[in-house]
């Protein structure tokens, strides 16, 4: 296997070897390579035409902005999201669960307004081939 070298700052480090030591890795390398591969799938499902994507929004409870915004995208991408879940996590967070399923684009500009929302702490999703 070819040998490669990264350059990283010092703090990111210290996070990568505890992520490794939490998750169970075996090694640096052997995280960076799972990394990688999950990049690498998310980009190869992002070539298909038609996926599906379970997007997930947490903020702050009293974020009545973040709250709105959700709301008019669940209205105005109603053609691809397929269920939308809003829940309360202790007593500071909400998450909000988007599940869309159709056209890429049309999932890829929905995700790019969600990124583009002031005031939210965390957005993670994921793509699946719906083909």
């Amino acid at each position: 296997m070819p040998i490669i070298s990264l350059s990283i700052p010092r703090e990111l480090l210290y996070k990568i070897d505890r992520y490794i030591r939490e998750r169970g890795y075996f090694s640096r390398s052997e995280m960076f390579r799972d990394a990688i591969r999950n990049l690498i799938e998310e980009a190869e499902y992002m070539s298909r035409e038609r996926i599906s994507s379970t997007i997930m929004i947490t903020y702050d409870k009293d974020n009545l902005s973040v709250s709105k915004t959700v709301s008019r995208l669940n209205h105005e991408y109603n053609d691809i999201i397929i269920e939308s879940i809003h829940r309360h996590l202790g007593n500071e967070y909400c998450i909000d669960i988007l599940i869309a399923e159709g056209d890429r684009e049309r999932i890829a500009d929905l995700l790019r307004k969600v990124r583009g929302i002031h005031g939210v702490y965390h957005i993670k999703h994921m793509f699946i081939p719906l083909e």
